[in-house]
């Protein structure tokens, strides 16, 4: 088991810098050119990394489940709209391309093996587990074998859930990140505190995967020993689709990514100690020395 784990020639873990992923996820709408804009967004702001999702429509979804009414862009039924969102080869070959010339990582949370499998072609260099997909035992085993880090989503999961998801997949090169599965989470739902208790259960390095309105808990979440921090991004919080409301737009995200990289700063050594630019004031305000 390792306290860090290496990502594209990053060390995510204690006593490095939070690695920021901003989840552009299905926010793109099936637009490549606004996910090229997210991209950008993600890069001018300071994120250490961007991240899809992948689905085999079919697979991942039932047949009633796709066949239901939802009016959408794309068409009458639920079916047209998860398709519309779905980005094939070329999109994502073009993704692909796109970054390398950003110079940001990507990579994608899969939802079925036959995704994973169409990651490959690319050599992203980890794998995301969705929350839903947590108690997916073939799917852990298949994204495991591949051999690349892990970034393991917890969730609307018990620890009892979380434990067997963690046998399967080793603590080796696992990243747990603690989330809560509302678009957006309501302050009492948020439970900061859970990143401790992962972290003493695992000991592998744990993140915080927000779906809030603000900055404020992934800002706390850091100060709570969170290694990565991921956030939905959007263009407008006000798009449609069922992500963007718990999206930030860039100068949230801005603001947070400011915010996270001040914190180690804020906490300090823990050393009680008297600085040099005090010296002056004690001079000045103290009768008794």
């Amino acid at each position: 088991m390792s306290k860090c784990v290496k990502i594209a020639g990053n060390f995510i873990g204690e006593g490095y810098p939070c690695f920021v992923i901003a989840e552009v996820g299905i926010n793109h709408n099936g637009s490549l050119s606004m996910a090229k804009g997210l991209i950008d967004i993600a890069v001018a702001t300071g994120c250490d990394a961007v991240k899809f999702q992948k689905r085999t429509i079919d697979v991942v979804y039932t047949k009633e489940e796709l066949a239901r009414e939802r009016n959408s862009i794309f068409g009458k039924t639920n079916g047209d709209l998860k398709r519309g969102l779905e980005f094939g080869y070329e999109e994502y070959k073009e993704i692909d391309k796109y970054c390398k010339e950003r110079n940001i990582i990507w990579f994608a949370s899969c939802w079925d093996e036959a995704s994973v499998d169409f990651m490959e072609q690319f050599d992203t260099p980890c794998y995301k587990i969705a929350s839903a997909s947590l108690t997916d035992d073939n799917l852990l085993k298949h994204t495991r074998s591949k051999g690349k880090p892990i970034l393991l989503s917890t969730g609307m999961s018990t620890m009892e859930e979380i434990r067997h998801a963690v046998d399967i997949l080793g603590k080796e090169d696992l990243i747990i990140y603690h989330c809560t599965s509302t678009y957006p989470s309501n302050t009492d739902e948020i439970n900061l505190g859970a990143i401790k208790t992962l972290y003493e259960e695992f000991g592998c390095p744990v993140g915080y995967s927000g779906h809030e309105r603000g900055i404020m808990p992934s800002v706390l979440a850091v100060a709570q020993g969170a290694v990565s921090v991921e956030r939905h991004i959007t263009t407008d919080r006000t798009n449609w689709g069922s992500d963007h409301a718990a999206s930030l737009e860039i100068a949230g995200l801005s603001h947070m990514i400011r915010d996270i990289r001040q914190v180690p700063i804020l906490l300090g050594d823990g050393c009680k100690k008297v600085y040099e630019r005090e010296i002056p004031i004690i001079e000045k305000l103290r009768r008794v020395k």
